[in-house]
């Protein structure tokens, strides 16, 4: 599913107008985006928190060079799924 599926989905639902669904969408994840950039995680009780991630200084090779190459120490973005959604998505999905 794409943002312009959820944006169709969301405007047939709830009869709001395409064009504000989507800036209310761009909006929602600019939030999500500067609240990361600023440290802060965002939690959405029943759906899940959006967390940044603190990766551990490691040693990885070069393959092509045959070199060895120090991946500092970095932080990413992350998802963590509420248990009540990932209950339901285990419960549903047929594969």
């Amino acid at each position: 599913m794409t943002k312009a599926d959820i944006v169709n989905e969301i405007s047939k639902n709830t009869g709001i107008e395409k064009v504000t669904v989507q800036k209310t969408v761009e909006a929602f994840m600019e939030t999500v985006k500067e609240s990361l950039v600023k440290d802060k995680n965002v939690y959405l009780r029943g759906f899940g928190s959006f967390i940044v991630k603190k990766r551990a200084k490691k040693t990885a090779r070069n393959i092509s060079k045959n070199t060895t190459i120090i991946i500092p120490e970095h932080f990413i973005p992350s998802f963590k799924p509420a248990k009540s959604f990932i209950n339901r998505v285990k419960a549903n999905v047929k594969r």
